[in-house]
């Protein structure tokens, strides 16, 4: 049986994130403005051409396999970019392991997120990615310095991600805590923590081993758009 994580978006559109999808029981994909992430049921030359058709916008989709894949025309592939599949395997977070000033991040913030997102690039940050839910940030008197939420949502694995500081701020320990209180919900909720992150961001990997996750698997992120 196929793992959950095997194809994750796809998992997460029929499961933990079916409020926000579109498509149908062989396509799905998030609204541009939520997210780029669209996903087959199976990664078949007919799904492909049906996701051209089906989906209504033209900006650049985002989709994820764990082998590399050979994405058929009429798309075009825009690059691709590898990276980890990271799950976590750490112990329980202790309480004092959190700190007090993390800070539920709502609509009115999303203006600060879309600025820090852009600077420090922790991946694809719409204007309404936010709708993933659970963000959390810290702030450095009203500035958003530092910040971490959820995406994916694949059956009982949750993805954090969005996990990105101000660079004016690295090295205060401030991607660990979001991390760890991002571990903590999550296992909260019966759930298995989960990220991806860049094979080349090695400050980040050494952050996220260093906290508990381990690496499951590459992953290959193909940016393609409409021919």
């Amino acid at each position: 049986m196929e793992h959950p994580l095997d194809n994750p978006a796809w998992n997460a559109l029929i499961s933990g994130n079916e409020h926000l999808s579109f498509g149908n029981e062989l396509i799905r994909y998030f609204d541009k403005d939520v997210s780029p992430f669209a996903a087959l049921k199976e990664n078949t030359t007919d799904n492909f051409n049906l996701l051209y058709e089906l989906r209504p916008h033209n900006s650049p989709v985002l989709f994820v396999s764990t082998v590399e894949i050979e994405i058929p025309a009429p798309w075009k592939v825009v690059r691709v970019i590898k990276g980890r599949q990271m799950v976590y395997n750490g112990l329980d977070v202790a309480e004092e392991d959190l700190p007090a000033e993390l800070v539920p991040l709502t609509d009115e913030d999303v203006p600060q997120m879309l600025e820090l997102t852009k600077l420090a690039n922790p991946g694809p940050f719409e204007s309404r990615t936010i709708a993933f839910g659970h963000y959390y940030g810290i702030f450095g008197g009203d500035k958003l310095v530092a910040m971490a939420g959820q995406r994916l949502h694949a059956f009982n694995y949750a993805e954090i991600s969005a996990v990105c500081t101000h660079p004016e701020y690295l090295g205060k320990g401030y991607a660990r805590q979001l991390l760890l209180h991002q571990v903590k919900r999550i296992k909260a909720m019966a759930c298995t923590p989960f990220l991806h992150v860049r094979d080349d961001n090695e400050r980040a990997i050494k952050v996220y081993e260093r906290v508990g996750f381990f690496t499951r698997t590459n992953v290959y992120f193909n940016v393609i758009v409409k021919g």
